[in-house]
């Protein structure tokens, strides 16, 4: 993302200050007054300063003139200047104005020396408002995850996205944004992970790696496009003939890409918004399932599973959850290390953890010589589900490839899911899991 830029112009120049006049004071137009005159005697002329301009109009050409303003001995004419006195109300009106003047004076001076410029930053850009709060009216229950999501969201098709968990793979990119995955061993010991999305839609998720006739399966129980590359051949046979929503990165590489940070095959990445426009040109909308039935969380206050570990194969790929009180989730590590998204740098932490315990063969050989994992994940068994810091031992079920997976108690009653991510690893027996 650009760095907001901003238009910067310069700051708007102060007024220029005002010119300043020298005031006198009264003292002052005193002394000056005395300097242009002369001191008259008893007998000179006396002015009334109210008729000072009509004394100015007046002339002196004829003796015999009234002067109703000034009285004069005929003896003694007024010497060139101008004489006047000022009277005492007059004196006090002036001073005051004055006062008043040098106040406003030395207030724009001060103000002139201690005013700072102000810069002005203008921007082109609208300003940013705060976000809006999530008004949980407008919102649903996804049917996903149980999360309140807006209506649009719940609306979009599940995903499906193979990613690999080799050494090479980690940490992978997306998994914490999933809304649940599946986790089960390939071949030679590895697992490997299904991850539906909907609620959230990171635009980095991977490495993809291929397809397994299992994860297939579950992913019909969800309706969802499956993202993949390539596949073993029973998985790319079942793909055809089970009309399975296909995404392969082979048929459609313009909506994955190939990093080169990892070498091949650890490094085929993709988008969910690209994976979705792919969806929505293909017709695939929408995604017709039915969700887990859901519950409030209820975090128990004597947690009696707060440690799990799952023995999938051997140490590297082996699992194990710590129950976090705080967060009512579990904390997920594998290989005796945190397993870390490498989109968000956190440690995966889903609401709800299940083994499902599936019956598992060895199949064919690969071309590696590895033999294929078989599962019998059409039928149902035993599942363990923790969640609130507490266990569940009851059962799964899917009655066939296109039915959803149900998790129920041992009386066939729905067992009813915190809202959040959950995490499901097939186990091939009881004695894998261990809390």
């Amino acid at each position: 993302m650009h760095d907001d830029i901003r238009e910067r112009y310069p700051a708007p120049k102060n007024d220029p200050p005002k010119e300043e006049h020298s005031f006198l004071t009264p003292e002052e137009a005193a002394v000056k007054d005395n300097a242009q005159t002369v001191t008259p005697s008893s007998s000179e002329l006396v002015i009334n300063m109210g008729d000072e301009e009509n004394m100015h109009n007046r002339t002196n050409t004829s003796s015999g003139s009234k002067r109703s303003l000034l009285s004069r001995s005929s003896n003694t004419k007024p010497k060139k200047g101008k004489f006047f006195h000022l009277s005492k109300k007059t004196w006090l009106i002036s001073g005051g104005v004055l006062i008043v003047l040098l106040i406003l004076a030395g207030g724009i001076v001060y103000m002139a020396a201690h005013h700072k410029p102000t810069t002005v930053t203008l921007s082109t850009k609208a300003p940013k408002t705060a976000p809006q709060k999530i008004n949980t009216s407008s919102t649903v229950a996804s049917t996903l995850t149980g999360l309140q999501v807006a209506p649009a969201a719940n609306q979009r098709p599940i995903t499906a996205v193979m990613i690999e968990n080799t050494p090479q793979a980690r940490p992978q990119s997306g998994l914490s944004q999933a809304g649940v995955v599946f986790e089960a061993l390939t071949e030679g010991g590895i697992t490997r992970f299904m991850a539906l999305f909907q609620d959230q839609l990171p635009t980095y998720v991977g490495p993809v790696r291929s397809a397994r006739p299992y994860f297939i399966d579950w992913a019909l129980g969800f309706d969802a496009p499956y993202a993949h590359v390539g596949g073993s051949p029973q998985a790319l046979s079942e793909i055809q003939t089970l009309n399975v929503k296909n995404m392969d990165y082979l048929d459609y590489p313009s909506y994955f890409t190939r990093i080169s940070s990892r070498p091949a095959p650890h490094n085929v990445y993709t988008s969910i918004p690209e994976l979705n426009t792919l969806e929505s040109s293909l017709g695939w909308t929408s995604s017709n399932f039915s969700g887990w039935p859901r519950k409030p969380d209820a975090p128990s206050a004597h947690p009696t599973a707060t440690s799990i570990n799952l023995s999938l194969s051997y140490s590297t790929y082996n699992v194990s959850y710590a129950y976090d009180a705080t967060t009512n989730s579990y904390d997920r590590s594998e290989g005796g290390a945190p397993q870390i998204d490498a989109n968000t740098s956190k440690q995966l932490s889903p609401k709800v953890v299940i083994a499902m315990v599936v019956p598992w063969s060895q199949g064919a050989l690969d071309t590696s010589d590895a033999y294929y994992s078989v599962y019998q994940d059409i039928g149902s068994g035993e599942a363990y589900i923790f969640q609130d810091g507490t266990v569940t031992i009851g059962q799964w079920s899917k009655t066939s490839v296109n039915a959803p997976l149900e998790f129920t108690t041992t009386s066939g009653q729905p067992i009813k899911l915190d809202a959040g991510q959950t995490w499901i690893t097939a186990v091939a027996n009881s004695g894998e899991v261990s809390y």
